[in-house]
């Protein structure tokens, strides 16, 4: 078998490999998770596909395509845990196939080495990188609109390449359907991801390969009318959903989303260079790999490439952008990560400087692996001189050891080919987020599983009881507990703990503490008690919260 076909079967085995540990290991995580799928299961429970709903009240944050995407395969498989827990993560992997054909249009006469003449080993190259970058390999299990939204945009901007090259009709559609569905699955952010590169089109085009025959003001006008179809495919969702969700819900898709949130997030967040400072940590461990640096000494040589044109024009505006925005997550870079993995590849892969393979470049990621997984190994041992976090002691360390293992096996196989040392390195990140997620299974398990209190909520949903949250509710007991009513939040405005305890004398309340409060009397025991995040959650009988009012503060231990 040739390349072409193995390595694809690698990235797909890795990513395999490293979803099966997630979805055996790691509960569903509060709060974003459970929240989405909160969402997710209003939306199967009542029939109401067109506006979202957590817990009764309409939901404005995101648009509904992953909880449509989660309905659809509980049509087919019938309610469960691991279909939702899959759906943004195939994104994931479908992303690792499109940034390959992306490289093939961008570098269609690739140079190829290693013997093998029949491989484009950009192409073959610059997946692996993405998903050896362990920001995107954790992220990429994770059930987050990101990684969806990074499909859509690659999806877009092949169409932007195609069109270029003369296929203007099934590039603009491809754009238009990328910008839509990438509307539909977090918003107007899609645009800021897309656009500039189709803008700045005359900047890479003219030096791309296979460059197209035709005006400008052509190029325009078929981006204006992909923009126009784009947007009709978003609207024709927002619009009725608008109608259909009232006054506050319509404000909220077509203000809050876009303009508002823009506006807003200058008056709070983190400063402008806040990314600049964070980027280095993302793109690891390609950070540390020396022949990554000795390739990007020919970077200046590569500015007159088409492809590394296209890149640039990718990812500088987007950081550009989302760095004024004061606003910032880490995660709203990831449909950036593709453009840096193409460029690494490039000058890795791509003829643009030719190097020799040291022996010794495997040697510093895979010893820094190896020392890191001795520390966490011997961190018990570390007690005395040095102050560990309490979690700690609900770690496996065990799992430490399979950490330098993995370090000292990528410190000392070093395959000929560079391509396979790409290799080598992507499986060494894959080991280590899957050894930290086997290292953390206790302390996910006690302190993250929320299933246990979850379903004694459904079941005394079940019995007629009505519970209140004391504080503002996520949505994170809805869909583990099958819950079919709201959870009424008191806590959050003067007089709603005593309207609540009035209305419903024999209802349940749940509280959360630094530790879990004493009682004098036996029968004002907490009816369930169950730690969280290192502290406790506790459910309390309304009247034994008439009696002592105060037993629900946060900071109370002792009553």
């Amino acid at each position: 078998m040739n390349a072409r076909f193995l390595t694809p079967l690698l990235w797909s085995g890795l990513w395999l490999g490293l979803m099966a540990v997630a979805l055996l290991i790691r509960p569903i995580l509060p709060v974003d998770e459970t929240r989405y799928l909160a969402v997710a299961w209003e939306m199967w429970r009542d029939g109401e596909f067109w506006v979202p709903h957590l817990n009764g009240a309409t939901y404005s944050h995101k648009p509904p395509l992953l909880f449509w995407l989660i309905n659809a395969g509980w049509a087919v498989f019938g309610v469960n845990d691991w279909w939702p827990r899959l759906v943004a993560p195939l994104f994931g992997l479908g992303s690792l196939f499109l940034t390959a054909h992306l490289a093939r249009q961008l570098w269609p006469q690739s140079h190829k080495q290693d013997n093998a003449p029949e491989a484009d080993h950009i192409a073959l190259a610059a997946p692996l990188i993405l998903l050896g970058m362990l920001f995107w390999t954790l992220f990429t299990t994770l059930t987050m609109f990101d990684v969806i939204l990074t499909f859509f945009t690659l999806l877009s901007l092949i169409g932007v390449v195609r069109a270029w090259k003369g296929k203007a009709v099934s590039g603009f559609v491809l754009l238009a359907a990328g910008i839509g569905l990438g509307g539909v699955a977090k918003g107007p952010a899609i645009l800021l991801h897309t656009l500039p590169v189709a803008l700045l089109a005359p900047y890479w085009g003219r030096v791309l390969a296979d460059e197209r025959k035709g005006s400008l003001a052509g190029w325009y006008g078929g981006l204006a009318l992909a923009l126009a179809g784009g947007l009709a495919l978003a609207l024709a969702w927002a619009v009725p959903a608008g109608l259909k969700g009232g006054d506050a819900y319509r404000d909220a898709i077509f203000w809050g989303q876009s303009a508002r949130r823009v506006v807003a997030s200058f008056a709070h967040g983190r400063p402008w260079w806040w990314y600049l400072a964070t980027l280095p940590a993302m793109v690891l461990p390609w950070l540390i790999w020396p022949t990554l640096w000795r390739g990007l000494r020919g970077l200046g040589n590569a500015f007159g490439n088409g492809g590394v044109r296209f890149c640039l024009a990718w990812f500088l505006p987007a950081f550009a952008i989302f760095s004024l925005i004061s606003g910032k997550q880490l995660h709203y870079l990831l449909p950036e990560l593709p453009a840096l993995s193409l460029v690494f590849a490039f000058v890795l892969l791509g003829g643009v400087r030719e190097f020799r393979l040291r022996r010794r470049d495997q040697v510093i990621p895979g010893l820094i692996a190896a020392i890191l997984g001795m520390v966490i190994f011997f961190l018990p041992s570390l007690k005395g001189p040095v102050q560990l976090p309490s979690v700690a002691g609900q770690l496996d360390l065990f799992w430490g050891l399979a950490i330098a293992a993995a370090g000292l096996a990528a410190a000392t196989l070093r395959p000929r080919a560079l391509l396979g040392r790409v290799a080598m390195m992507t499986g060494l990140s894959v080991a280590l987020i899957v050894a930290v997620h086997l290292a953390a299974r206790p302390l996910l398990a006690d302190n993250f599983d929320l299933r246990p209190i979850s379903q004694a909520i459904g079941q005394w949903q079940r019995q007629g009881r009505t519970i209140a949250n004391f504080s503002k509710y996520h949505g994170q007991y809805h869909f583990l507990g099958r819950l079919e009513r709201p959870i009424i939040p008191i806590g959050l405005v003067n007089g709603d703990k005593a309207a609540f305890l009035r209305d419903h004398p024999d209802g349940l309340i749940v509280s959360y503490h630094e530790v879990e409060p004493q009682v004098s009397r036996k029968e004002s025991k907490p009816l369930f008690v169950q730690p969280y995040r290192g502290k406790v959650i506790v459910v309390w009988e309304a009247a034994t919260v008439r009696e002592n009012p105060s037993i629900t503060n946060r900071n109370n231990a002792k009553r």
